[in-house]
Formats: C-alpha cells, structure tokens, sequence
C-alpha cells in the first residue's frame, strides 16, 4: 500500500484519549500536519472521565469518612459521622470538569475535528457527523443490550463547551499518510444475557448516580470491581462481590488478593469466589443474581446490580478491515512492540491495542506511534518496569514480575517479603494490614519485581520502580540510606533478607 500523492495530514490521530493526544503531541514536536478526531460525547478519555480520576476521588473521599468513623483508635472524638453523597458527587464532578478543561486546551494545539470515523481505505477516513452511531461513542449508560455494544450512540453536548472545529452534519472524508488508532475501550459484553434485563450500572454509569443506593451485588473482582466495591461499602450501602476466579484480583499473587478479601470481609463486604453466573432476573423493587458455589446454588439480592467483568476494545465502527488492520480474538488492534499495525502506515495505541489498560502505558505508547512515525523504527514500548496499582485501601501495587508471572515465564527468582505488622510507622498509623515482597535475580541479586498490599502502596511502589530502572541489586537497595520512621524503609528488610540468601550461596 503506497501512499496517495497528497494527503490532507501527515498523521490522523481517531481518539483524543490519554494516548491519542500523547501521539498528537509527539507526531506535531515533530513538525507533523497533525489532525486528531474525537468521536466520544465528552473531551477527555477514559481516564479523565470515567476512569483514574473520577475514581479515585471517590475512594478518597470514602477513606476519608472512614478514617473519621474509626477515629476513636487516636483519641478522637467525632459522635455521630454522616455524609452528603450529592455533594460527594458535585466535588467530584467539579474536578473532573477541571482535567477535562485542560485536556480539551490542550487539544487546541492541533486541528482538532468532532466526528465519527471509519476507514474508506487504507489512507482515506469518512468523518460522520459527532453523535452519530459509531464505536468512538462508547458505552456511558447502564450495560446496554449486546446490539448495541461497541456501537452506542453519544448524545451532543452543549457546543459551547467543545474545543475545535464543529463540523457540519454531513459525511465528508479525510486522507492522511499516517493514522494513529486510539479509540479506548468500553464495557465488556454479558457472559450471561439474563443480565441484560436488569439494567445494570457499569463502570461508566456508577460514577453518575443520583443517590446512593442501599444495597449493591458487584460482578467482577479485578481493580475496578474492587475499589467501587469499597467506595460504597464505606458509605454505608450492603454490598456483595462475586467473582469467578478462586481469588479477586488475579492478576496479582494470592498473598497479596487476600490482603484485600481480608479486609473487605472485616468491613462487612460479602465476598463469593470460585463462582459461575446461572440467572438473574427482576424480583420486585430488587435484583437478584443466582450462582453456583462451592458446589452449591446461592442467591443474592440488591436494589442495584454493578456489572464490573472487564472492557473490550472500541473499533467495532472503525471498518479496520477496509484499511487492512487486523485483531487480535480479544477484540485488541495487533500492534507490534513500535506500535505498527498489519498496515505499516498504521499505528494503535492504549487501551484497543492491549495489552494493559493503564493510562501511563497508554501514554508510552501513544508516544512510541508518533516518534516511530517521525523517525521510523526510533522507539520501542517496553513493559518491562510494568506498574499496576489498585486503590483500594490497603493499596495494592505491583512492579515488574509477580512469582505468578515468573512461574509461568520459568524465570528463576528468589523471594522475601516483610509484614507491615511488624513495621513501626504502619503501627503507628493503625495500617498494619498487608506486607511488600522483592523478587530478586538468583545470580545477580537484580530486583526484578516488587510488591506491596499496605497502606499508600501505590506511592511506595515507585521506588522499586526506580530500582528496576537503574538495574539496582538487592545490596545496593538494602544500603540504600532510609529515614526512621518511614513506611518506605519496610523495602530494606527484605532487600536484606535476599541479600543474605544470595551471599550464602555464593559462600557455598
């Protein structure tokens, strides 16, 4: 495929996500006709809007409330705690309006286009008008019909408040010689089609309820099923997760998931494991979900059912088959590790490019597309300082290898870990659930993985993650000079546990 003698861009970014503008604004540095195209009904991504920060506003918000309920521990007096869920949702609303603000600013820098596309060919785009059915709309009501997954249909805001050009309400085209696919992901389809009766909250529709409701079933137990989970146990609603694998959170060890199922039964959170969805139907004013348990058949009722079981990519509408972009059986766009797709011109980026949803490897490799297409073949995505955190509190956050992870790979490794009950800052601040553990090379001593179920996890993890960086070994992590008392100076007792480990075996 060659590209066509003149082209209207140099590069077309279809997302103005946190990947799509990291490719914009690297693919323009570079002196690039840059052109982005949003089809969402907001400005912003995911992770602004739906994701990372609205999330995570709530659950400090949660904590908050909780810390004070639980305040007689310090000798504090509080008498009774309550909280105003409308307002808890107002600040949140307004800080999210503020990220997506500066995000649609930023946006400006570029020719930034409201519509719909999907691939004519391989270097030309048909630009349908903004709000129309397309895959880039997403998915922001209650989990819709399986008819309408990937091809949701986005309600027009107020055009006042969009940045960029507002296009007329007729389909036109676009050529560029390079595009950038960054069109995200929305919720998953139903492993069970009776949920489609109960109107279900997701992920995106959870953020906007009007009133708290007073009991609530999640299905699903990886991170986002997890921290909303909390957010509404904290604030006072009956809440029950169930989840299909033996643990939640299974992509992390099952020491550190059963920090969090711990704590979560401690505060009152009925947890199912092992599980497997038989029905689900309308009971009254209540919802009721049936499932298979420890070889019995339980049900759970709840005025609201959260339906949290994972996100799929966004291209159903894109026509990437006309542009020969091929998929992965996961629904991902195949990029390879500078991002390129089957069609070399092509390049994708975040989360429909897999393999993890996390708005930093979004950004890196948004940025990978757009300096490979600057200079080809320049750059790299690298997961190897892979970060994942959960907030939940305790926090639970990973870098690099899990032993889970390295098992399956056969990397050797060795392991120590240090509980933060025996830690005199966790004691200290009564956060005394959980422990960090290194994974370190047998022959080097090189810490090659990290984690921590404990409080401010998601902080602390990031000096592992400099560690890693540098190629640091255990020795030199353990020599490292740490301030007494601090949460971070736990790294230095299994650093030192390996680094005994280590000399001993080289004595031998």
């Amino acid at each position: 495929m060659n590209p066509k003698p003149s082209c209207d861009y140099d590069v077309a970014v279809i997302g103005g996500g946190s990947a799509g503008y990291a490719a914009a604004r690297t693919a323009a540095s570079a002196g690039l006709r840059t052109v982005v195209i949003e089809g969402g009904d907001e400005v912003g991504g995911l992770c602004i809007l739906r994701g990372c920060m609205p999330t995570k506003s709530l659950l400090y918000m949660a904590e908050a409330a909780h810390l004070v309920k639980h305040s007689a521990r310090f000798g504090v007096r509080t008498g009774i705690v309550s909280f105003d869920f409308k307002k808890a949702i107002a600040r949140k609303n307004m800080l999210i309006k503020g990220f997506a603000d500066y995000r649609a600013e930023q946006l400006q820098q570029f020719k930034f286009i409201r519509a719909n596309a999907r691939f004519l060919d391989a270097y030309t785009l048909e630009l349908n008008p903004w709000g129309s059915n397309s895959a880039q709309g997403g998915s922001r009501g209650r989990s819709p019909h399986p008819a309408a997954l990937g091809i949701a249909s986005a309600s027009r805001t107020q055009e006042a408040h969009v940045p960029g050009s507002c296009e007329e309400d007729r389909a036109r085209t676009l050529t560029a010689k390079h595009f950038v696919i960054a069109t995200g992901s929305i919720v998953a389809p139903s492993p069970l089609s009776q949920l489609y009766h109960l109107d279900c909250l997701n992920s995106d529709s959870a953020l906007s309820l009007k009133k708290m409701p007073k009991s609530l079933i999640v299905l699903g137990g990886g991170p986002t099923a997890c921290e909303f989970a909390q957010f509404f146990a904290r604030f006072g609603a009956r809440v029950t997760v169930i989840q299909r694998s033996p643990h939640i959170l299974h992509d992390f060890d099952a020491d550190a998931a059963a920090v969090i199922e711990n704590v979560f039964r401690r505060e009152g959170i009925r947890l199912f494991t092992g599980t497997k969805l038989l029905d689900a139907r309308r009971r009254g004013k209540m919802k009721t979900v049936t499932f298979q348990h420890d070889d019995e058949t339980v049900s759970a009722s709840a005025e609201e059912v959260l339906f949290a079981l994972g996100r799929t990519a966004n291209t159903a509408g894109l026509d990437l088959e006309k542009a020969g972009v091929k998929t992965l059986p996961n629904g991902c766009v195949a990029a390879n590790e500078c991002m390129q797709t089957s069609a070399p011109h092509i390049f994708a980026a975040g989360d429909c490019a897999g393999p993890y949803e996390i708005v930093h490897i979004a950004v890196q490799q948004g940025e990978t597309a757009g300096r490979n297409i600057a200079s080809p073949n320049s750059a790299r995505a690298d997961y190897r300082l892979l970060i994942t955190v959960v907030f939940t509190e305790p926090q639970l956050a990973q870098a690099g290898l899990t032993e889970k992870e390295a098992r399956a790979r056969g990397i050797p490794y060795l392991a120590a870990s240090y509980p933060f009950s025996d830690h005199g800052k966790a004691l200290i601040m009564g956060a005394t659930d959980g422990f960090v553990k290194l994974l370190a090379a047998p022959g080097s001593g090189e810490v090659i993985g990290g984690t921590c179920a404990g409080p401010l996890g998601g902080e602390l993890i990031h000096e592992i993650v400099a560690a890693m960086a540098s190629r640091m070994t255990v020795h030199e992590l353990a020599a490292l000079p740490h301030y007494h008392p601090t949460l971070a100076e736990i790294w230095t007792y299994p650093a030192e546990d390996l680094a005994g480990k280590i000399h001993k075996k080289r004595s031998k």
